[in-house]
């Protein structure tokens, strides 16, 4: 699947087109006019229009998703789609809620103008979302221009224009939501994106597994791998183009690296055993692996241009799931070294490895955050299966779920959100996503059963 370059421009208070576009006294005036309107109000609207996601609870921001306007039917449709896109993507991060649309008093037509911003505070909106798209019906390339206000202020927060191929919409709504996410957390937003995931179909007896990758809310599921053969555990590259996977083929499992967009594909090395749980460097230059051989378990850093293998660990115990630190200086990994899975972290070169896990339970899964700040981890304690998440040195250790099955924990880039596997009672595997705070529990929709998520960097 060949990839849609999205070109974007500002949009100021003057540089929009048509009859779109405000001059710089009018939007200044109409400014002006709501703050007076506001009364007691003005000085809360002269407060910048931000969520303070530093805390463990809270308080979503009430905002309005206008569909955007356009001149023909196609047009509209297309501008009703990426609103809803859009406002589905901010809802379901949990800092924001969604004002129901029939509660709108203006029309996306004549949102076109300086919005009525006291039409928007009766209706409890803080924020406003708004924009135009041109270019639906000959389905070639689209215009589509957006503006995110600050409804109590009266004023512009952002605006831009992204100018793309027709078949792009969904990821010109993604870019928007990721605009307004950081312009409103002061954090990197993570819309933008896609999961590597397996997806599983059939009976318990004869399952199939196949690798799989989706928009990160569940849309455009395709399949990298045909099912003619058990696939587990996709990783993406840092660049998000490519995925490496367990692949049961003739000759004993190995790690197997497809190309996202063109579906080609090529084994990881020949080793005389069987490799599994890949994971790139953040640089993309290497991969580690475990290599079984002779009922044990190690870990390899292989080389990708040179398509040399180091080994990284020589213990008699298992050592598995490596994942490497954001800047690449350190690995942690699953052992069982100390007489039960735990966690540990080592050097790049393999040294100084340390124990960083002292809870009950056995522990597995383990992957670092992108921002560095927590590792994330499965632990099976009393009965039932955690995903959890600790600093790097062990400390402040935090259970997020708990069920008969939840497993393989995955980041978002922004290293807020956190996507796992969950098996329920019946035997069904679903794709779910908490905050790192332990709230906002949310199923991500999948055609099929669905196991082993790894979620890509932002798509450029």
């Amino acid at each position: 699947m060949a990839e849609h370059h999205l070109q974007l421009r500002p949009v100021g208070d003057d540089g929009l087109s048509g009859r779109f576009r405000l001059g710089r006294r009018r939007l200044l005036s109409g400014a002006a006019t709501a703050l007076v309107a506001s009364g007691a109000g003005v000085s809360a609207a002269l407060a910048q229009l931000r969520v303070d996601i530093t805390k463990g609870v809270v308080q979503p921001i009430p905002i309005a998703v206008s569909p955007f306007a356009g001149d023909g039917p196609a047009d509209r449709e297309r501008g009703l789609a990426i609103a809803e896109v859009i406002g589905n993507d901010l809802q379901s991060s949990g800092l924001f809620e969604l004002i129901d649309r029939r509660a709108y008093i203006q029309s996306p037509d004549e949102l076109r103008s300086l919005p009525r911003f006291a039409d928007w505070r009766q209706i409890n909106a803080q924020a406003l979302v708004s924009g135009t798209v041109q270019g639906a019906a000959g389905g070639g390339q689209l215009a589509v221009e957006f503006r995110l206000w600050d409804v109590f202020a009266g004023e512009q927060m952002r605006g831009l224009r992204f100018d793309a191929p027709e078949a792009s919409w969904r990821r010109i709504g993604h870019k928007i939501a990721d605009v307004i996410y950081e312009r409103l957390t002061g954090e990197p937003g993570y819309f933008d994106t896609r999961i590597a995931y397996i997806a599983e179909t059939g009976p318990a007896a004869r399952r199939v597994k196949r690798v799989a990758v989706m928009d990160w809310d569940g849309a455009n599921s395709r399949y990298l791998t045909d099912g003619s053969f058990l696939a587990l555990t996709p990783r993406f590259s840092p660049d998000g183009s490519k995925v490496a996977y367990m692949g049961f083929r003739q000759g004993p499992p190995r790690v197997f690296v497809a190309d996202v967009a063109s579906g080609r594909e090529g084994t990881l090395g020949d080793f005389q055993g069987m490799t599994f749980a890949p994971r790139f460097s953040p640089d993309g230059r290497s991969l580690l692996l475990t290599l079984a051989q002779n009922g044990n378990s190690d870990i390899y850093l292989w080389d990708i241009a040179t398509r040399r293998a180091t080994r990284l660990t020589d213990d008699a115990a298992i050592d598995t799931s490596p994942s490497f630190s954001p800047d690449g200086s350190q690995i942690v990994f699953n052992s069982d070294r100390g007489g039960r899975p735990l966690l540990y972290v080592m050097s790049r070169n393999g040294g100084g490895a340390r124990r960083i896990s002292y809870g009950e339970g056995r522990y597995g899964s383990p992957v670092w955050s992108p921002r560095g700040d927590f590792i994330a981890f499965m632990v099976i304690k009393g009965g039932y299966f955690n995903i959890g998440i600790m600093r790097p040195d062990g400390s402040d250790e935090r259970l997020l779920t708990r069920s008969a099955l939840d497993e393989s924990p995955s980041w978002a880039p922004n290293g807020r959100t956190i996507m796992f596997a969950r098996q329920d009672g019946s035997g069904r595997r679903r794709l779910f996503t908490i905050d790192v705070s332990g709230y906002n529990e949310r199923e991500v929709p999948t055609p099929t059963d669905a196991s082993d998520p790894d979620w890509s960097p932002r798509l450029p």
